[in-house]
C-alpha cells in the first residue's frame, strides 16, 4: 500500500486542496481545475454586463450556480482540514484562524454575493472580490513569493514614502485652494477640490478637469509637477532595490554542501530542505557547523534544538559545499 493511501482521509483531502504540491498529480489536477473554475466564474460576471448577450442569461446563471457550488464545497473542505494548515492549533481554534485569514475572508466574500445579490448594494459590490480569488493561483509560487517578500521587507520605507506623498498632497491642495479660490470659486470651492487637483498633478496624471488660471497658481503647479516626478520615483526605487536584493539572495540560496572547507552563506527559502529543521539535525545530516543564524535584524545563536525558519540566513562551515 502506498504512502498516500495510508494517510487518513482528512489528511489526504488537505494535501489535495493545498495549492503548489508539485509532487502530487491529483493535487496538481485540482489546482488547475480550481483555476479554470475561478476564471470561468469571473468571465461570466463580466459577460453578464453586456446587453448584447442578454439571450445567454440562463446559461450564465447556470455557470454561476455550478461554480459557486464548487467554491462552497472547497470552502467547507478548507474549514474541515484547517487543523493541518495550522498544526499548532486544534479544533475550533484552527478553524477560526482560517476564517480570519486572507484566504478564508476572500473565499467567504466570493460566495456571499451569490446568495444576497438582490439585496443591498454592498453585496452586489462584493462580486468584485471574486477577482482577488486569482491571488491564490500564484500565492504559493516563487514569483508571487518574491513580490510579497519585497513588500514586507521594505514596508517601513514604503510607509515613509507614502507619508511624504500625503504631506505634499495636503500642502499643495491647501496652497492651490488659497490662491485659486477667489479666481475660480466653482472649481476650487473647498479644500477637497484642491486635493483632487494635487493628486492628479503629483502623480503626473494631469486630467485637466481642474487647473489654475492665476499666475501664482500656475507657478505653484509647475513646482508641484516637478515634485511629482520625484515623489513617484521614491517608492519605485525602493521596490526596485528590494527586487534586486531578493534575487541576489535567491541566487545564494542555491548553495549546497560538497568538497571545499570554507565558510558559506545559505538562504532558507520556502522550498529549502532546511526549513523547519533543527540545528543539530542539519549539522549531523550535512556534516557541517552552523556558526550563526541571521534572522531579519537579529543575530541568533545556533542552539541545537533551535528550528530554522524561512528567510533565515545560515553562516556555515562544512567539508561539503557545492552548488546544485
Amino acid at each position: 500500500m502506498s504512502e498516500k493511501t495510508k494517510k487518513p482521509l482528512k489528511r489526504r483531502i488537505f494535501d489535495i486542496i493545498q495549492i503548489g504540491n508539485k509532487d502530487d498529480l491529483i493535487s496538481r489536477f485540482f489546482d488547475w481545475f480550481i483555476v479554470i473554475v475561478i476564471i470561468l466564474n469571473i468571465l461570466t460576471v463580466f459577460l453578464e454586463t453586456f446587453d448584447e448577450l442578454e439571450s445567454f442569461t440562463t446559461l450564465f446563471r447556470v455557470i454561476e450556480i455550478v461554480t459557486v457550488f464548487i467554491f462552497c464545497i472547497e470552502y467547507i473542505l478548507r474549514i474541515w482540514t484547517a487543523d493541518y494548515l495550522y498544526p499548532k492549533k486544534r479544533g475550533l481554534s484552527a478553524k477560526l484562524r482560517f476564517l480570519w485569514s486572507f484566504d478564508g475572508i476572500v473565499d467567504l466574500l466570493t460566495i456571499l454575493p451569490f446568495f444576497f445579490l438582490e439585496g443591498f448594494i454592498v453585496f452586489r459590490m462584493l462580486r468584485v472580490v471574486r477577482i482577488f480569488h486569482l491571488f491564490r493561483v500564484n500565492a504559493h509560487y516563487d514569483s508571487f513569493h518574491v513580490i510579497t517578500t519585497v513588500l514586507i521587507e521594505k514596508k517601513n520605507q514604503i510607509i515613509s514614502s507614502v507619508f511624504i506623498i500625503i504631506v505634499l498632497m495636503l500642502a499643495s491642495s491647501l496652497g492651490i485652494y488659497s490662491v485659486e479660490h477667489e479666481a475660480q470659486p466653482e472649481a476650487f470651492s473647498n479644500a477637497f477640490s484642491g486635493i483632487w487637483w494635487s493628486v492628479s498633478t503629483l502623480l503626473t496624471v494631469g486630467y485637466g478637469d481642474i487647473y489654475p488660471i492665476t499666475v501664482i497658481g500656475k507657478l505653484m503647479a509647475i513646482c508641484i509637477a516637478f515634485l511629482g516626478v520625484g515623489v513617484v520615483a521614491i517608492p519605485t526605487g525602493i521596490i526596485s532595490a528590494g527586487f534586486v536584493e531578493q534575487y541576489t539572495k535567491n541566487q545564494h540560496s542555491d548553495v549546497r554542501f560538497s568538497d571545499i572547507n570554507e565558510v558559506g552563506e545559505i538562504l532558507i527559502d520556502k522550498n529549502s530542505e532546511f526549513k523547519g529543521m533543527r540545528v543539530s539535525e542539519a549539522s549531523e545530516k550535512y556534516n557541517m557547523r552552523i556558526l550563526v543564524i541571521l534572522r531579519g535584524d537579529l543575530t541568533v545563536v545556533p542552539m541545537d534544538e533551535l528550528k530554522m525558519r524561512q528567510n533565515d540566513i545560515l553562516i556555515v562551515k562544512s567539508e561539503k559545499l557545492v552548488k546544485e
